[in-house]
C-alpha cells in the first residue's frame, strides 16, 4: 500500500484554548472567572496561538524532509522555457535611409520584454506579397472572352491548357496557410518592393515618379533584405540518428529571384521575363521551421523593371502578377519571386521583409551579489528567475576583475592549487585542469554555486561578485499576433510588430511535479534505456503539453511492411499533444512541438539508438447506425448521446476522471495498449463493438445495424489499424430504424479540374459602377 504522510497534530487555536480551559477546574478549582477580560485567560490564548504555530511547523517536517531528499538526490526541476517569435520593423515615417538595428534590441509586448537575436537593416520600403491563384474551372464564356482579348498579343487563340488566375494578397485574411505548389499557377510567392505610402513626388507626373523610384533604388541597391518566413507546420516528423544529431528533415531552402529589366525584344516569341537568382543565407530550413533568410539585393542599376512592357503582357506567363490598383503599380520598385528550390510541398503562413527572430528575455546588468567568503561551497541567489543559463556572465573582483566561466558540473572542475595524483607513481606528469575559476547555475531557482577548492575555486574573502544575466517569464511570453508594439530604443519613425503569435514559453516544473518523478529518476538516471524511461523523460519536456506518448521498441515508421520487433536499435515515439486548436478532436503535433521534444531527449538517449518522433496517422472512419429508442424518450437527445459516446470511444485522449489517480509511469503494451490513454495502437475498429457501445446509451432499446467503412472503401465488419494509425470519425449518422447508406453520408465528390498548364493569364476584376 502507498505511504501516506502522517499529521503530527491537527489541533487548531480554538481547540487548544477550549482544552486548556477545561483543565482549569481539575488543577485550580479556585479559579472561577473564565471571561476574556481575565489575565489568566489572556495568557492561555497567547500560549494557544504560539502552540498552533509550533504545530504547523511540526507538520511541515515530513514535507521539508521530502524536499531535502529531493535536493540531495540531485533530481533537477525543469526550469521555465523562454518564448520565441518573429517580428517585423517598418520605417514608415522616418528618414528615407537604411537604418541598422543591432542584435539584442529590446521590444515589448505590454510589460513582456523580447530581444532580437540578430541585427538587421531596416530598408525604407513597403512590401506587399501576392500569389497567382488558379481558377479551377473557367466557364466557356470567360474562356472565349480571353481568347478574343489576347488574340492580337499571342498571334492566335489562347492555348487550351492555359491557366486563368487571379492576383490574391498573401497571407489570406482568415490566417490559413497557402501551399504555393498546389494553390498557385507558378509555385511562387511574389513580393512587391514598393515606395512607402508617404513618399510621393510634389508633382505626380510620370517623370517625377520615375525620378523618385530611381532615387530610392540608389538607396537600397546592394543592401540586405531580411526575409521572414513562417511555414505551415501541420505535417511533421523528426528522426534522431544513431551517434548523431537529428536530421534537418531535408536541406531545402528558398530560391529568391529578381527580374532582369530593360528593353524586351520586339519579336513576340522572345518577349519573356528573365530572372537572376540572388544570394541567400539562412541558419535554418525555413520550409520546416520559422526563420529569417538574408537576401542580398543587386546594385541599383539592376533593380529596374521592363521599359517597354505592353499592358496586355502584364502578369502573363512568368511576368509578375498584374495589379489592378494603379496607385500600387506606380509605387513598385521591383519584384522578388520566392519559391522552394526543390519540388514538393511548400506551404506558408506568413512572409515579410525587415524581419528578425526574437527571444523572450529581460536583461539584468551588473547585479551585485554577496561578497566572497572564502569558504567552500559558497552559494548565492540571483534576484530574478528563471535564469537563461547561457546568458550568465559573472566577474569576481579581488583587486582586479576577472571573468569566471559557467560549468554544468562542479565535480569536473580542477583544484585551486595543482597537486599530484597519489594514485600515479612518483615522477608522473601532473595533468593540469584549467577549469578552476568556474561556477554552476540552477536555472529554475537562480542559485549560483562555487567550488570547494578541490573541485573549483572559492571566491576570495571580501571579493566583489557581480553578474549580468537574462531571465524569462515562462508561459506569459506566448503572446498573440500584433502584441509586440513598442521598444524603448527604437529609432524615430520605426515601428515593430509580430505578425504571428510567439511560441515555446512554459512554466517551471513545481516541486510537487518533480516529486512524482523521484522513483523513475532513480531508475533511469535521466537516460533513455527502456520503454518506461522513454515514456517518463519525454513527458517532462519543457515548453510543450504532452497528452500521450506511446513507446514502440524495435519499430520504424519509415518501412511499410514493418512490425514491432523487426527493427533492432530503433524506437518510435508516437506523441499526441494535449491541446490542438486546429483540430481538437484529433490533436497532432506540429514541427515546433516535435523540435522541443527532439532537443530535450537527444542528449539523453544511447548513442546507438535511432529514435523516430511522429504524430498519429488518423484514419477517417464513416459510421451509420440505425437504432430504436425507448418510448417516451426524446429522440433528438438519444441520437446526440449516441454520437457523443462514439466520438469519445474513438478519442485519442479520453477525458479522465478528475478524482481518479493518474499513473504517469504506466506504459501501454504492444498488443492491447492502455485504454485509459485513448484508442490503443493496432486495435481494429469492429462494428459489433460499436453496436455494444451504442446499446449502452440510456434511451436506446435496440441497435438495428451498424455500417462501418474507412475512407472511400465499402462497408466492412471491421477496419484494421496498422503502424501509427488511430481512428478519426469523419462522419457519423444515427437514424431511427435502418441506417442510411454510407455513400449518402459521404456525399458525392466533385470532379477535379485538370492541372496541366502552359501559360498563366490574369483575369480582369469586374467592378460595379
Amino acid at each position: 500500500m502507498p505511504l501516506t504522510l502522517p499529521t503530527l497534530d491537527d489541533r487548531n487555536y480554538q481547540q487548544l484554548v477550549d482544552e486548556a480551559l477545561a483543565r482549569i477546574p481539575v488543577h485550580t478549582p479556585e479559579w472561577t472567572n473564565f471571561n476574556k477580560s481575565d489575565p489568566g485567560v489572556t495568557l492561555i490564548e497567547l500560549f494557544a496561538f504560539l502552540t498552533e504555530t509550533l504545530l504547523y511547523r511540526s507538520n511541515q517536517i515530513p514535507e521539508r524532509n521530502r524536499r531535502k531528499f529531493l535536493q540531495l538526490l540531485g533530481v533537477p526541476l525543469q526550469p521555465a522555457s523562454a518564448a520565441r517569435g518573429v517580428v517585423t520593423f517598418a520605417n514608415e515615417r522616418g528618414p528615407q535611409e537604411t537604418l541598422t538595428l543591432d542584435a539584442g534590441l529590446e521590444v515589448l509586448a505590454g510589460q513582456v520584454p523580447f530581444r532580437t537575436v540578430r541585427g538587421l537593416d531596416v530598408l525604407p520600403l513597403e512590401a506587399r506579397v501576392f500569389y497567382k491563384r488558379a481558377l479551377g474551372q473557367p466557364t466557356e464564356e470567360l474562356k472565349a472572352y480571353y481568347d478574343q482579348l489576347y488574340a492580337s498579343f499571342l498571334r492566335g487563340p489562347v492555348p487550351t491548357e492555359a491557366r486563368l488566375y487571379e492576383t490574391v494578397p498573401f497571407p489570406p485574411r482568415d490566417g490559413s496557410a497557402v501551399d504555393v505548389a498546389q494553390q498557385s499557377v507558378d509555385g511562387s510567392l511574389w513580393i512587391a518592393l514598393m515606395l512607402r505610402a508617404g513618399d510621393r513626388p510634389a508633382q505626380p507626373t510620370p517623370a517625377a515618379w520615375m525620378d523618385l523610384r530611381t532615387q530610392v533604388r540608389g538607396k537600397i541597391g546592394g543592401k540586405t533584405v531580411n526575409l521572414g518566413v513562417v511555414p505551415s507546420l501541420g505535417e511533421s516528423g523528426r528522426t534522431l540518428l544513431p551517434a548523431g544529431r537529428s536530421d534537418a528533415e531535408g536541406t531545402a531552402v528558398l530560391k529568391v529571384e529578381i527580374p532582369i529589366g530593360g528593353l524586351l525584344p520586339s519579336e513576340p516569341s522572345q518577349r519573356r521575363a528573365r530572372y537572376r537568382a540572388l544570394d541567400v543565407a539562412a541558419d535554418t530550413d525555413v520550409l520546416a521551421e520559422p526563420g529569417v533568410v538574408q537576401v542580398t539585393l543587386p546594385p541599383a542599376a539592376d533593380l529596374a523593371l521592363w521599359d517597354n512592357l505592353d499592358p496586355l503582357e502584364s502578369g502573363v506567363g512568368d511576368f509578375p502578377p498584374a495589379l489592378d490598383d494603379t496607385n500600387l503599380n506606380e509605387r513598385v520598385l521591383t519584384w522578388l519571386r520566392v519559391g522552394p528550390r526543390a519540388r514538393g510541398r511548400a506551404a506558408f503562413l506568413w512572409v515579410g521583409i525587415n524581419a528578425s527572430m526574437v527571444e523572450q528575455r529581460a536583461h539584468i546588468g551588473n547585479e551585485l551579489l554577496p561578497k566572497g567568503s572564502g569558504a567552500p561551497d559558497q552559494t548565492v541567489r540571483l534576484s530574478k528567475t528563471p535564469v537563461i543559463p547561457d546568458s550568465v556572465r559573472l566577474t569576481v573582483a579581488n583587486g582586479t576583475a576577472e571573468r569566471w566561466t559557467r560549468i554544468d558540473d562542479l565535480t569536473a572542475a580542477g583544484p585551486e592549487v595543482p597537486v599530484a595524483d597519489p594514485r600515479q607513481p612518483p615522477g608522473a606528469r601532473v595533468t593540469k585542469n584549467d577549469r578552476v575559476k568556474v561556477f554552476a547555475v540552477d536555472a529554475e531557482s537562480g542559485e549560483v554555486r562555487f567550488g570547494d577548492g578541490l573541485r573549483g575555486a572559492r571566491p576570495p574573502l571580501g571579493a566583489t561578485v557581480r553578474v549580468d544575466y537574462d531571465y524569462s517569464v515562462g508561459r506569459d511570453g506566448n503572446v498573440n499576433p500584433e502584441a509586440i508594439t513598442s521598444g524603448p530604443a527604437l529609432p524615430a519613425g520605426v515601428t515593430v510588430t509580430n505578425p504571428v503569435r510567439t511560441w515555446g514559453g512554459a512554466e517551471a516544473e513545481t516541486v510537487a511535479e518533480g516529486e512524482k518523478h523521484i522513483a523513475r529518476y532513480l531508475q533511469h538516471r535521466d537516460r533513455l534505456v527502456n520503454a518506461a524511461d522513454f515514456e517518463t523523460i519525454t513527458r517532462r519536456t519543457p515548453g510543450v503539453d504532452i497528452g500521450r506518448v506511446d513507446v514502440i521498441p524495435a519499430f520504424t515508421p519509415e518501412l511499410d511492411l514493418n512490425e514491432p520487433g523487426d527493427a533492432p536499435g530503433a524506437v518510435t515515439l508516437m506523441i499526441v499533444p494535449k491541446y490542438d486548436p486546429a483540430q481538437p478532436d484529433a490533436p497532432y503535433p506540429d514541427q515546433l512541438f516535435l523540435d522541443a521534444v527532439c532537443d530535450y531527449i537527444d542528449g539523453r538517449r544511447l548513442v546507438t539508438t535511432e529514435v523516430f518522433l511522429r504524430g498519429p496517422t488518423y484514419m477517417p472512419i464513416w459510421i451509420s447506425i440505425g437504432i430504436n429508442t425507448i418510448a417516451g424518450q426524446s429522440i433528438a437527445e438519444v441520437r446526440e448521446a449516441v454520437k457523443r459516446r462514439l466520438a469519445q470511444f474513438f478519442a485519442p485522449l479520453p477525458a479522465r476522471d478528475a478524482n481518479a489517480p493518474e499513473d504517469e509511469t504506466a506504459v501501454p503494451t504492444l498488443q492491447t495498449g492502455d485504454p485509459r490513454r485513448g484508442w490503443p495502437l493496432r486495435k481494429p475498429v469492429v462494428a459489433l463493438e460499436l453496436m455494444a457501445e451504442a446499446s449502452r446509451v440510456a434511451g436506446v432499446s435496440l441497435v438495428n445495424q451498424v455500417l462501418l467503412a474507412s475512407g472511400s472503401d465499402d462497408p466492412a465488419p471491421q477496419v484494421e489499424m496498422r503502424g501509427l494509425e488511430l481512428p478519426r470519425v469523419a462522419g457519423i449518422s444515427v437514424s431511427i430504424g435502418d441506417p442510411i447508406d454510407l455513400a449518402e453520408l459521404r456525399g458525392t465528390p466533385s470532379d477535379v479540374a485538370p492541372t496541366a498548364e502552359l501559360l498563366p493569364v490574369p483575369i480582369i476584376p469586374q467592378e460595379c459602377q
